[in-house]
């Protein structure tokens, strides 16, 4: 959908007379039926009369083209500004400008294509104006049906009006270079050549043609999507699904491709612990219904597990349309009804009733996904639910689902592919941690490397022993010490200091956590490991869980006070103490839980309170007990 249209020659006129923001308010209104904030419409004032002065050129036709906030179909983005015609060859052209209002920016290490820059009344991590840019053409291009068939090109750019650049510029820094070769940035006092970059492309006038063609295509993955993904999956042995995974695989499969033969909606609610393969099962369904000419997208609260999935599929590439198939669960606040086929939602238990920064958008995460697509599939482990924001449970999926009249389906994963074949070690878990009485007292016939160390020290050598033989063991820790942001990105900064064992929390930048070179001399937490596992973890349990009296009690006041997951519980704990203390109890016992079942081969673990460490000790020496009397 197109908010504005019309030919340069109306709008030129729309400037001339101080009324383009105006009509794209009003538009706004009409068509989308929000209102418009000050600092929006300013902007538009702004940008706008910018691209007046680029326009205002004899050799541009009065009757090309001119889109502003263009919807792009399927989901929530808006592209600022498009001029649509045709070149020397007669052939359809849109040239795309992503308008930016920033006045400085500072480059970013480590990471792909993210600056920060002061917006939104803040100093912020965005992406770079010209990834931004070729990221809007490349999901126009391998979504749009009529932008494929019709062979229309697409020239995508980023327009900082408001921009000063220098010699060296962090806007121009060589991580960058890929981005920027697919589309240039212009800046201020280069009006001259955004103009000439528009000129190459638009030569003659379409009337509205191509703008009309791209409006009204039909939403269709391009052969060069399907085969991208296909390719990155092909011989990755981290994808390979086995057993019961594959039944679940087939079984949603069927289910999704139903809904696109009869345009009926179906949720799938697929339960499983950790280590049950349920992001290899969605990884897998990306990539088999984008093969049959579908629009799929994997979604996650978490940006760690989009990431590390990310990473994996795409090795050593920086640039890719597949990037486009990771969303983050706050992505649908503002898109239609059916606007996607199916949508995989992992670590559904992650979910939350509000969306953005400042959990001001949308009404809830869980019915905007379901409103949103034909299919919705919820991965979903309630266990592990780790913040007072969590609201992801079988119960919420299928009160909305019932609401939007979409027809449920239930899928459970049994089998434990992590902890060496056995569930037993989570039910062990459940029975040590107070979460859950279980049968299972002790680790009998359970092959799983677990320790409990007097020093973290001793246990840190350990675990990077285990790393050296394939960069698949991490530390990670509860949430018990401070985060400084002014230091996020510092390995010299230690915030974690216990005794003589000094190390840093995850850095803010470089690659992800689970996979990076170096994570090994960083502590991860929880929301930087959960929905991923590694062979070996070590686990540093503070002060918020101790052993006192015969039993494991929580306390939050132990936690850091730039934790986030239990923001609200002192509020809460006022209005109903007992409450509170239940909510604590079971994020605190649950972020534990998920920390202990990230490695698939062994866990090892220290504590700060000595009892917890005795306890634990005692727990493990009765089943070294057991098995010593089982072998004679």
């Amino acid at each position: 959908m197109i908010v504005y249209d019309g030919l340069k020659s109306e709008f030129l006129k729309s400037c001339e007379s101080d009324s383009i923001a105006i009509e794209i308010e009003e538009n706004i209104l009409s068509k989308l039926g929000r209102h418009t904030p000050k600092s929006e419409f300013r902007s538009w004032e702004n940008s706008l009369n910018y691209m007046y002065k680029v326009l205002n050129d004899n050799e541009i036709p009065n009757d090309v083209g001119i889109a502003i906030e263009f919807n792009i179909p399927q989901t929530s983005k808006r592209v600022d500004f498009i001029i649509s015609g045709f070149d020397s060859s007669n052939e359809p052209n849109m040239v795309i400008v992503e308008l930016k209002q920033w006045e400085g920016l500072k480059a970013l290490d480590g990471v792909d294509a993210l600056v920060e820059t002061y917006t939104g009344g803040a100093v912020r991590k965005v992406v770079h104006p010209s990834y931004q840019a070729w990221s809007y053409a490349q999901l126009i291009l391998d979504y749009n049906a009529s932008v494929q068939d019709r062979r229309v090109k697409l020239h995508p750019c980023a327009c900082l009006h408001n921009y000063i650049r220098h010699d060296n510029d962090p806007l121009d820094s060589k991580q960058y270079k890929d981005y920027l070769d697919e589309a240039p940035a212009f800046t201020k006092g280069h009006a001259s050549d955004l103009r000439k970059f528009i000129k190459k492309s638009i030569i003659y006038g379409d009337k509205k043609e191509v703008l009309y063609l791209v409006d009204h295509g039909k939403i269709r993955p391009s052969k060069s999507l399907q085969n991208a993904i296909a390719s990155m999956l092909k011989g990755n042995r981290e994808f390979i699904m086995i057993d019961e995974q594959k039944v679940a695989y087939e079984e949603i499969l069927r289910l999704s491709l139903q809904c696109q033969k009869d345009y009926k909606k179906r949720t799938v609610i697929v339960t499983g612990g950790p280590g049950t393969g349920k992001s290899v099962i969605a990884v897998n369904l990306l990539a088999e219904l984008t093969a049959r000419d579908q629009m799929v997208q994997y979604v996650s609260k978490n940006s760690a597990p989009r990431q590390v999935y990310l990473k994996k599929l795409k090795g050593i590439m920086r640039k890719s349309s597949v990037d486009n198939m990771f969303k983050g669960s706050g992505t649908y606040t503002e898109t239609g009804l059916n606007v996607a086929h199916t949508l995989l939602v992992d670590e559904a238990h992650r979910l939350n009733e509000k969306s953005g920064m400042f959990h001001n958008r949308g009404e809830n995460q869980i019915k905007e996904i379901i409103h949103s697509s034909f299919c919705s599939v919820f991965f979903i482990d309630e266990s592990q639910r780790v913040t007072m924001d969590d609201i992801g449970s079988v119960e919420e999926i299928e009160k909305w689902a019932k609401e939007e009249e979409s027809e449920l389906f239930y899928l459970e994963l049994q089998s434990q592919f992590r902890c060496n074949g056995s569930d037993g070690y989570l039910a062990w878990l459940d029975d040590v941690l107070d979460i859950r009485e279980t049968a299972n007292y002790d680790l009998e016939g359970i092959d799983y490397d677990i320790r409990v160390f007097d020093s973290p020290v001793e246990m840190w050598d350990t675990v990077n022993e285990k790393n050296k033989l394939a960069n698949r063991a991490r530390v990670l820790a509860g949430y018990c010490w401070e985060w400084l942001k002014s230091e996020q990105n510092n390995t010299n900064y230690h915030d974690i200091k216990i005794g003589d064992f000094e190390m840093s929390w995850n850095l803010g930048s470089g690659e992800p956590f689970a996979v990076s070179e170096t994570s090994i001399n960083e502590v991860g937490c929880i929301h930087t490991s959960q929905g991923l596992e590694f062979d070996y973890v070590g686990v540093i349990i503070g002060d918020d869980m101790r052993y006192e009296n015969g039993k494991v009690v929580t306390d939050f006041t132990r936690r850091a006070k730039t934790d986030q997951s239990l923001k609200g519980i002192k509020k809460l704990y006022k209005e109903n103490p007992e409450l509170a203390k239940r909510r604590a109890d079971e994020i605190i016992k649950n972020t534990y839980r998920t920390l202990l079942t990230r490695g698939m081969k062994g866990c090892y673990i220290y504590c700060t309170d000595k009892n917890m460490e005795e306890y634990l000790k005692k727990r493990l020496e009765t089943c070294n007990d057991r098995k010593n009397y089982t072998a004679n």
